[in-house]
């Protein structure tokens, strides 16, 4: 199940309010995280996100490198 955030901004995620930067709404009105979140965040969540820069494989289930 996927969910749709329709809020107005600022989105607000545990408990830190997000910079404009951190995200952008797809077409679709999903949150997507860019690259500099992930970066922010410090760790993969090994999710498969669309600007994961830690290189996560969804189909091996690794970080690259790792």
């Amino acid at each position: 199940m996927q969910c749709t955030f329709t809020n107005p901004l600022p989105i607000i995620m545990f408990n830190k309010e997000l910079d404009p930067e951190d995200y952008y709404k797809s077409p679709e009105g999903f949150i997507v995280f860019t690259e500099r979140y992930h970066l922010k965040r410090g760790h993969c969540c090994l999710s498969g996100c669309k600007h994961c820069p830690y290189g996560y494989d969804k189909g091996t289930h690794r970080v690259k490198g790792n």
